[in-house]
């Protein structure tokens, strides 16, 4: 087989095992194959290794993801091995036995790949091959469950010589097609890639079904009498009341972007008498504990506590946390030790609720949470069949504070301005709304969408990418309560908000004697109301976070400038223009900054003109419709139209992070119009 085909058969393995969550968690595990190539330099035959590269995830894993090295050179590091002390070191080896460019960056756990004598070689981290790995008795059990087919192999920290250890269970036991690796997943190897993917398969379904058969029943204990899931409202409904509060307490050391998971897994660990032994173990497996913290934080008042109870004994709880990992940190650190990185839990566990997860992006956060849920199922596993125990605290700080660890942390790219805020913009769905989410979004934000039609709303967010970047909700602004609920789908789906951007509005032109009463109140309701609605539902949890924020209105120059015909649209844009001001000196004690943008002539891209307002305004200048943009741009100073882009740069202007001692602010993005010039 070319080295063409090896390839291309390696990933289509890799992508079927990794996007079946019962065998591998996101990103984690690695897969490998040796074939053979042509030198290029010598033209003759040279056996290489592909092995998944570094922070490389199997499920969407491609040719770029994988690590190539030449096995003769691999294997000959063997006799330069300075031992387990100095096994750091054979990492930065790898780096000589590269093939060519050598493609991702090689992980610690190459050697086990290279060194193992079999073409094809799996590690994997599935629930129920963990389950086996930390349970007290696992030696025993990996004898009972799987004969001589699989091998125990006690913990060691992954590298060099767990690779050694791997190869030699191999040669000493030629009946043996995988390893369950203790603390830790399993490892499986064939001569072909449909065979090494069938042993992989073999251990992790036939752990899973001797736990189903062979399993206590209630392997967490009896539910907590009280302790019981809330009703799915009423859970929803406290989740994003504590979220708030949550989220400021674990962005004590750097601001985190949350996610709420109200799993059944983890409503029912929850619910039971043994989850607070358990959630104190933590977890085991190093891809866990690496994106979970050691151990979770456990609230330990029951669900019909109220919100208040609830967030000051959150509040006690993370101080006592915090306290708890510096002295974790201290007792294990040494001279050589990465500076802590920050007291915060990654985890907070919430009964009757559910779960929030934290990270620097979203994806992070939720990943984390998903690595959490893993765990939960390894508890589950280990206790219905022993007891769960995972690996000893120290070598947990030993994963966690790993050179190789921090070095890859460093490596990471310096995040975007606006990397952990979260945004809610209204009016979303079109024209300067949608610019300014897009902007927001490509600047690191994470955006909240809302727009009367949700349809709209989703479709734009869409748009930017997945949920992980941004959500589309409905929300008419009118409306208090769809307002509460729009603000409560953001802080749901990304633990908080920084952010708000005041934007929906709509326009009627019509001179004084033709305007209603009906008109008045429309014009009102959507833009002065709906502001002060979401300005004060917002600031409700900017003030519980204490995280300070921003609110931006997007006014218009008819805030300031009078013209004809416009009564209506031009009295309530001077309403928000005054909301501005009047926030800005009431918030400022919270470090909410209040600004306003003031564009003009936005037509092209614009809801509000496309809905009638600019046939409306054409037809009072005196212009065919589809020129208007070009008329409004002819009476500026700069002669310059008006894009929904150029407001957009406005607002993340304010945002970015050089105008942070600015509030009270209105800036003009109207190419220039003299008589709108603020005094």
């Amino acid at each position: 087989m070319d080295s063409r085909a090896v390839k291309e058969e390696l990933i289509a393995r890799s992508n079927r095992l990794g996007a079946d969550p019962k065998n591998t968690n996101y990103a984690g595990g690695n897969t490998s194959a040796k074939g053979r190539d042509i030198d290029p330099v010598t033209a003759a035959p040279v056996d290489l290794l592909w092995v998944k590269g570094s922070g490389g995830d199997l499920g969407t894993l491609t040719e770029n993801g994988l690590a190539a090295l030449r096995l003769d050179r691999l294997r000959a590091l063997s006799d330069v091995y300075p031992g387990v002390d100095r096994e750091d070191e054979m990492v930065a080896a790898f780096d000589h036995t590269l093939h060519g460019k050598g493609g991702a960056a090689p992980s610690i756990d190459t050697a086990m790949h290279g060194l193992v004598e079999a073409d094809h070689v799996d590690h994997l981290h599935p629930d129920s091959g963990i389950a086996i790995a930390t349970a007290a008795d696992g030696p025993e059990l990996t004898r009972e469950i799987f004969g001589e087919k699989v091998v125990w192999i006690p913990w060691r920290r992954p590298g060099w010589q767990l690779g050694e250890d791997i190869a030699e269970i191999k040669r000493r036991n030629p009946a043996a097609i995988g390893t369950v690796l203790g603390g830790h997943g399993i490892t499986a190897w064939g001569g072909t890639s449909e065979e090494c993917e069938r042993n992989s398969l073999w251990i992790i379904d036939t752990a899973a079904e001797y736990i189903a058969e062979h399993g206590k029943p209630e392997p967490f204990g009896p539910v907590l009498d009280g302790y019981e899931p809330l009703p799915e409202a009423e859970r929803r409904k406290k989740a994003a009341a504590l979220a708030p509060v949550l989220r400021g307490l674990v962005s004590t050391d750097k601001r985190q972007v949350g996610h709420f998971t109200d799993s059944p897994e983890v409503l029912e660990f929850l619910a039971r008498s043994e989850h607070p032994r358990l959630a104190e173990l933590g977890t085991s497996c190093p891809d866990h504990f690496l994106r979970t913290k050691v151990k979770p934080l456990v609230l330990d008042v029951p669900p019909n506590a109220s919100i208040e109870e609830s967030a000051e004994r959150l509040r006690q709880l993370h101080e006592r946390y915090r306290a708890d990992y510096a002295a974790y940190y201290q007792r294990h650190a040494t001279v050589d030790s990465p500076p802590m990185r920050g007291a915060d839990p990654a985890i907070v566990l919430i009964p009757g609720v559910g779960m929030f997860s934290h990270g620097a992006d979203k994806q992070t956060a939720r990943v984390a949470g998903e690595f959490y849920v893993n765990a939960i199922n390894v508890m589950r596993g280990a206790e219905a069949l022993s007891h769960y125990s995972p690996i000893d605290e120290r070598e947990k700080f030993r994963i966690e504070y790993w050179a190789l660890e921090e070095a890859k942390l460093q490596r990471r790219p310096a995040p975007k301005p606006l990397a952990t805020k979260v945004a809610l913009v209204t009016g979303a769905a079109s024209g300067i709304g949608k610019a300014t989410a897009a902007r927001l979004a490509r600047d690191g934000a994470n955006v909240v969408l809302a727009d009367v039609d949700r349809a709209k709303a989703r479709e734009a967010a869409a748009e930017l990418g997945s949920a992980d970047v941004a959500v589309g909700v409905a929300a008419d602004v009118t409306d208090e309560d769809a307002v509460a609920a729009a603000v409560e789908a953001a802080v749901l789906a990304f633990g908080g908000l920084d952010v708000v951007v005041n934007n929906a509005g709509l326009s009627l032109s019509k001179p004084l004697l033709e305007t209603t009463a009906a008109d008045w109140d429309l014009q009102h309701d959507v833009m002065a109301k709906g502001s002060f609605l979401v300005s004060r539902a917002a600031a409700k949890v900017l003030v519980e976070q204490e995280l300070g924020g921003d609110i931006v209105y997007i006014v218009s120059k008819n805030g300031v400038f009078a013209g004809p015909n416009n009564i209506a649209y031009s009295a309530t844009k001077a309403d928000q223009a005054h909301q501005v001001r009047l926030l800005a000196a009431e918030l400022g004690a919270h470090s909410i900054r209040v600004n306003g943008v003031n564009p003009d002539g936005v037509v092209r891209g614009s809801g509000i003109f496309a809905g009638g307002w600019g046939a409306q305004r054409a037809k009072v200048y005196g212009v065919p419709e589809d020129e208007l943009g070009a008329f409004y741009a002819q009476r500026t100073l700069l002669k310059r139209e008006v894009l929904p882009e150029n407001v957009a740069n406005a607002v993340f202007a304010l945002l970015g992070g050089d105008l942070s001692h600015t509030t009270g602010l209105h800036v003009p993005v109207d190419a220039g119009v003299a008589a709108a010039f603020l005094r």
